[in-house]
């Protein structure tokens, strides 16, 4: 495995699922830590998989047409950063309480991963991302624990989060259209 690429996992991780991190701290609030930990297991497994059939789709089409696969995070970025007007507190309000609940939850707010996993998955090896993910899922399932004990640093991120999160997208849509992935 290549360190860079290793790094590049955990970087577009990490920026694809700030957005979770509120998340999961509330479910800590809601059901047991298992719950929570098989569930973003299962929700995840299912991104993955979507995300890879479509990638294996994607891989066929000629080089040039790849890089306007960029154009679905740049679309998801401009749309929640258009969502900002209408903010909704929905996710706030779920209360799951069994591991299918979480996994439903994650898979349903996943849509903005798969639309960045389909073009990094196409143009780049799928495996090192798929171990280097799964991983991380459990370090989020850490921080999301660590997050619910600490009112200041889940009320920031609560308030700061769905800013950071459409920009980054934008910037992920924009990187992959200029041919750079």
């Amino acid at each position: 495995m290549n360190a860079g690429t290793i790094g590049q996992a955990i970087g577009l991780f990490l920026i694809t699922n700030v957005d979770d991190l509120v998340l999961i701290a509330l479910f800590f609030t809601q059901t047991t830590a298992l719950r929570i930990v098989l569930g973003q297991y299962l929700g995840f497994a299912a991104i993955l998989a979507v995300s890879i059939v479509i990638a294996l789709g994607a891989a066929a089409l000629p080089d040039g047409v790849i890089r306007w696969l960029g154009l679905i995070p740049l679309a998801l970025g401009l749309r929640a950063l258009w969502g900002l007007r209408n903010k909704d507190d929905d996710e706030a309000a779920a209360a799951p309480t069994g591991i299918l609940a979480v996994a439903g939850i994650t898979f349903a707010n996943g849509g903005d991963n798969i639309g960045v996993y389909v073009p990094v998955f196409a143009t780049q090896g799928i495996v090192v991302y798929v171990i280097v993910f799964l991983i991380m899922v459990g370090v989020l399932c850490l921080v999301g624990r660590f997050l619910a004990t600490r009112p200041v640093v889940a009320k920031a991120l609560a308030r700061w989060g769905h800013i950071v999160f459409p920009i980054v997208l934008i910037g992920i849509g924009a990187f992959i259209l200029a041919g750079h992935t």
